[in-house]
């Protein structure tokens, strides 16, 4: 087995040839550009994997370790502690190297009236007044553990396979190829060419604001350890939880993002008498027929996978793999996102790697005030929070929507 030292030089290892094939890749993911990586695109994303396995099982192997590094210094720590000096101890029969202390109580238990008394029913003449309990005696300290269990939300999901970039703009404008009349052929001499057409439109999407606050009294933010970072954190996840959907669903009225639902000109697909792995390849198919381009994720609500992932052949074998596999969620070789942002018996793919980006004008900035309304009178602070994105589809049929999941 590897020593602590080793297993933690291996980790730094892969780490840095992790960074160094994301830096080589580029913001695209270009894997043709990788150098450090043998093989076409496909078997340097497998390399990947495996290096990201390995890194997964050194980081267990190394807390394993750690564990038990902390458990033996534990251990070193009592055994010091119990190597008491001689004369604190106390040795029955060979006399005592220091005067036994005994309570009260434990002279009674010893004394001859208390053997006399033993097995025997005694009756006590006492006028008893209130019997001490939890409620009318002492209340045992309770100190509470250090975990916080917060409220079940959803985790974030959409964010993450949308490309990012930044912009120092109110608006994103960008020219969109709205003609092209390819009138292109072969000509005989002295022939007319044929006359092709194109034509370019601008387009744009606004930059809009996403916000939050929370009003605070003074003495909790003074008497409460971690209670600003705690609010902090889940006032960003508001936000970005709120960003995931309108990702997908955003209506485009401002100050409302263009969610990816709403978009003009969106492919639909109907699954009708289909199965819904049918009825996605068929969407899948428009946007390459139609879109030109390659589906880069499904995004699906969790309980329409759990009837595909549920699917059987006659005979009762899972289609989607052994109930024993977790496997990766993917369908027809695309990647799957289960996420509750997605509307339900309906799925949304496309090709946002290529044709969509989230653009962030500022990130998530909190501010704290007292000047809101009576908060200064009050003694209470407004912690608030905001972020400025806009959401952008370059080719409206490089996405579809499935229906009637």
């Amino acid at each position: 087995m590897l020593g602590l030292k080793e297993v933690t030089e291996r980790l730094a290892a892969k780490g840095k040839i992790i960074s160094q094939i994301y830096e080589e890749a580029g913001e695209n993911l270009d894997f043709s550009k990788v150098k450090c990586l043998e093989g076409d695109t496909t078997a340097k994303v497998e390399a990947l994997k495996a290096i990201d396995l390995e890194v997964t099982e050194l980081r267990a192997e190394r807390q394993t370790l750690l564990d038990a590094e902390r458990a033996l210094k534990a251990g070193r720590l009592l055994d010091k502690e119990m190597n008491l000096p001689a004369e604190e101890m106390h040795f029955p029969g060979k006399g005592v190297a220091k005067a036994e202390v005994k309570s009260l109580g434990e002279l009674f238990v010893e004394s001859k009236v208390h053997t006399d008394l033993k097995g025997r029913e005694v009756f006590l003449n006492i006028d008893l007044k209130t019997t001490m309990t939890a409620a009318a005696g002492w209340d045992p300290e309770a100190i509470r553990v250090p975990r916080v269990s917060v409220y079940p939300v959803a985790p974030i999901s959409v964010i993450d396979v949308i490309p990012m970039k930044t912009t120092q703009r109110d608006t994103i404008k960008y020219m969109k190829e709205s003609t092209f009349t390819n009138n292109a052929a072969e000509a005989a001499e002295n022939a007319a060419f044929g006359e092709s057409a194109l034509a370019w439109t601008e387009t744009s999407d606004e930059v809009e604001k996403v916000a939050t606050f929370i009003p605070v009294t003074d003495e909790q933010l003074e008497d409460v350890p971690g209670l600003a970072a705690l609010i902090n954190e889940r006032l960003t996840y508001m936000l970005r939880a709120r960003l995931d959907g309108q990702i997908l669903v955003g209506n485009g009225a401002t100050p409302n993002l263009l969610g990816t639902a709403s978009i003009a000109g969106l492919l639909t697909q109907a699954k009708g008498a289909d199965s819904t792995p049918d009825a996605i390849y068929k969407a899948m198919t428009q946007v390459r027929v139609t879109g030109f381009a390659e589906p880069s994720v499904v995004f699906i609500h969790p309980n329409d996978w759990q009837a595909i992932r549920l699917l059987t052949t006659a005979d009762g074998i899972y289609i989607f793999g052994s109930p024993i596999d977790a496997g990766p969620d993917r369908i027809w070789g695309v990647p799957v996102v289960q996420t509750t942002r997605q509307t339900e018996n309906t799925a949304m793919l496309g090709d946002y790697r290529s044709h969509s980006d989230l653009y962030l004008r500022r990130g998530v900035t909190l501010k704290v005030s007292d000047s809101h309304a009576s908060l200064f009178v009050s003694g209470v602070q407004a912690i608030r929070a905001d972020m400025r994105v806009a959401m952008v589809h370059y080719r409206d049929t490089a996405f579809c929507k499935v229906t009637g999941i």
